[in-house]
């Protein structure tokens, strides 16, 4: 029969505990290293077993948990396996409906003490803009075999992953990405794309349909119609008061909600780039 495998801890053990011999020195052939023994009285150096035998403090140590290790499979029989695998499935089965069970009360407390909660389209596009970042960081260290440049173009809203060989500079493989005229541009997220299209490597879905920004924020490049209709595209160096500022010296601004102050033909700032690469913010 297979031993079982043992948790102990080295300390003093109390009556009525096990004890595991780690230590056989002392034995005098009574136990040895492995023995199992039942704790029936202590004193200040050592313990006794139910059996008689008195065991110094130094060659033990006490049991608290113990389990069967895995069976050699190759070794069992084919009727072994069978139950083995039933026995499995059931003790599989009864952990699930516990744990779902579970969750499903913890999740229904949960709702019930702070209703149900979602994340926000700017949460969701948050995430994915870091998940990017990591995207871009971690694929550069596992391909380092080749060197990677990126070019980016504001203006046309695109970003060129060039992979490029470390010895000639030649170009081995380019992947482009291109963000929509009604979408706002992130060269984080447009680094992630072309970088794993010139790597020949699928695009995550939520790369390609990111939630657009709902809030304006500092950094942020942003697109509003005046009162008399003019368009105006600036980068917001601050927000106070539901203003948006363009200039820390001049203090230009607009309103974030300029087109229901407003009114018809002004809108309220639009976030078309929220990449922020200035500091990395």
């Amino acid at each position: 029969m297979t031993q079982p495998i043992y948790k102990t801890e080295k300390r003093k053990a109390h009556l009525g505990e096990r004890i595991l011999i780690t230590d056989d020195a002392y034995a005098l052939g009574l136990y040895e290293k492995g023995t199992v023994l039942t704790v029936s009285g202590v004193d200040a150096k050592g313990v006794k077993s139910g059996e008689g035998e008195f065991i110094l403090h130094v060659e033990y140590e006490v049991i608290i948990g113990e389990h069967q290790p895995a069976p050699n499979l190759n070794e069992m029989g084919y009727d072994e396996l069978v139950a083995l695998v039933e026995d499995v499935m059931k003790a599989l089965r009864t952990r699930s409906y516990k744990l779902g069970y579970e969750q499903g009360r913890f999740d229904a407390d949960i709702e019930a003490v702070h209703g149900t909660y979602e994340k926000s389209d700017q949460q969701k596009r948050d995430e994915i803009v870091e998940k990017a970042k990591e995207d871009v960081e971690d694929l550069g260290r596992r391909h380092f075999v080749s060197k990677c440049d990126f070019i980016v173009n504001d203006a046309k809203r695109t970003v060129v992953a060039l992979r490029r060989s470390w010895i000639d500079r030649s170009i081995l493989r380019r992947g482009i990405a291109k963000c929509a005229p009604s979408d706002c541009f992130n060269v984080h997220i447009g680094k992630a794309i072309a970088l794993r299209r010139a790597l020949g490597f699928e695009v995550p879905s939520e790369y390609l349909n990111v939630p657009q920004p709902t809030e304006v924020r500092v950094g942020d490049v942003v697109e509003a119609v005046y009162l008399n209709g003019d368009i105006l595209k600036f980068t917001v160096e601050r927000i106070e008061n539901g203003r948006a500022y363009m200039d820390y010296v001049l203090g230009d601004y607009v309103r974030l909600d300029a087109g229901r102050f407003h009114g018809y033909p002004a809108s309220d700032p639009k976030t078309i780039d929220d990449s922020r690469t200035e500091g990395d913010a």
